[in-house]
């Protein structure tokens, strides 16, 4: 393997990184609502207004993969998602339709992915350390990266130097992505929270806003600044990768989203793996026993990263005794 060819595959390596953040939490499309100079000037945005439902293309084959978990009287749906997807993007079924209709409620992992006004004081509070700039913390040939892929975002890194690593590492990763024709409002949370509110049917969360900004807030600055770095080092390819990643979510290969969204995170970083996915799976399981000792039909909907892979939280349901199988 050439120098060239070992380069190419780190970058293909950490976008891959990027991308299991991107599926693995549901902050990645709120973040992808507000460019890069916005979180810079830390404008106080208005709520977003009720979104109308949308058609989705139908996806060839059975599409995305869907879960059920049952007892004598509970019947709980889980679906993996994408938090911001073309809206070309074939993954309508029947199948994950019916299972919708049939739900009394529904579950995402924030209950408000949308709501600018609850997530522009939060990045005041937690996304802001004019302190510790980014310009003490990176090097100069960073900055220079940081410069020029910031300005694809809309920004320049003398406006994001106030904020933390965590904050521009996450906006700067859904930035190409926008700008390829990703859109957050065709992701599938936000399709199915219309769904919801249109047929009225209550809307919860596993985790609140606060709860997820406060996650990538807690990581040590180490970790955010890997996070970052990897940003800039894959910036290019994150698109290439999150394509490959869609076809295989849109046609059920959860092997395919194990291996591009889930084992190079955790190869590349324990911490954020351990963070962004086994801590959250593992709270997530316990939840969701707490709803099959209730009654009636739920519909739960989280980021696709969470239900693949040995940490999935269908395989910790699983290690607790609690039978997951994938829905026909």
């Amino acid at each position: 393997m050439t120098v060239s060819d070992r380069l190419k595959t780190r970058a293909s390596d950490l976008a891959r990184t990027v991308l299991g953040a991107v599926l693995g939490i549901g902050l990645a499309g709120a973040v992808a609502f507000q460019p890069a100079q916005a979180f810079a000037q830390a404008v106080q945005a208005a709520p977003a207004a009720a979104a109308e439902p949308r058609a989705v293309p139908q996806a060839q084959g059975s599409g995305p993969a869907l879960w059920v978990i049952r007892d004598a009287d509970s019947t709980l749906y889980l679906f993996g998602t994408v938090h911001v997807l073309r809206p070309t993007t074939a993954w309508g079924s029947a199948r994950v339709d019916a299972a919708f209709a049939s739900a009394d409620d529904v579950w995402f992992e924030i209950s408000n992915p949308d709501d600018q006004a609850a997530l522009m004081p939060l990045i005041q509070q937690y996304g802001i350390s004019p302190d510790r700039p980014l310009s003490s913390l990176l090097t100069a040939e960073e900055l220079v990266a940081l410069n020029t892929v910031a300005a694809g975002a809309g920004a320049t890194a003398a406006q994001l130097d106030p904020l933390r690593p965590w904050l521009v590492a996450l906006t700067l990763s859904v930035a190409p992505l926008v700008k390829a024709g990703y859109d957050p409002a065709s992701g599938v949370e936000l399709v199915l929270k219309a769904r919801a509110e249109a047929a009225g049917k209550p809307v919860h969360g596993f985790e609140t806003i606060d709860k997820q900004i406060g996650m990538l807030a807690g990581l040590p600055e180490a970790d955010q600044l890997a996070f970052l770095r990897s940003v800039l080092e894959s910036y290019e390819d994150a698109t290439t990768e999150l394509d490959q990643l869609v076809d295989a979510w849109a046609t059920g290969d959860v092997a395919g989203i194990e291996r591009l969204g889930v084992n190079e995170m955790r190869q590349e970083s324990q911490a954020m793996y351990d963070a962004l996915l086994v801590q959250r799976n593992t709270d997530w399981a316990g939840q969701i026993q707490t709803l099959l000792a209730g009654s009636g039909t739920v519909f739960m909907a989280v980021g696709a990263a969470h239900l693949a892979g040995e940490d999935s939280v269908q395989e910790i349901l699983e290690g607790r005794g609690v039978d997951v199988e994938l829905a026909r």
